[in-house]
């Protein structure tokens, strides 16, 4: 099992890796809308969704993997009324179409309005 870690995502704020490699499979912690370079957060939920994106591949990248690679998602969002808007973004990502599962939640770290985590194989 080896820890993933990367500049070009967040740090974690908690007691977690921001990835880990276990048996060729790469699971990514969820990644919210902080922009690693700056620390901030974009508004909107399409601006959100595109950061949480990148973080997302930055991380499946420092473990040897890609967007195309992944298998299954997990997305939550803060109101199910961006489901849409959050999906156009997701889309230009995701493009093989991975398993997904995507609920709205009652809140999600730092007021965020989506999270995004994912599971690929290297």
């Amino acid at each position: 099992m080896n820890t993933i870690e990367t500049k070009l995502a967040p740090g974690a704020i908690g007691p977690y890796s921001q990835g880990i490699e276990a048996n060729g499979i790469i699971f990514t912690s969820g990644q919210i809308p902080v922009d690693p370079a700056t620390g901030q957060i974009p508004d909107g939920i399409a601006a959100q969704a595109e950061q949480s994106c990148k973080n997302v591949g930055a991380i499946l990248e420092a473990g040897g993997s890609s967007f195309e690679k992944v298998i299954k998602t997990t997305c939550f969002l803060a109101d199910i009324k961006d489901f849409a808007a959050f999906n156009e973004v997701y889309g230009k990502y995701f493009t093989s179409k991975p398993a997904r599962s995507c609920v709205a939640v009652k809140e999600i770290p730092k007021g965020v309005l989506c999270e995004i985590e994912a599971i690929a194989v290297k």
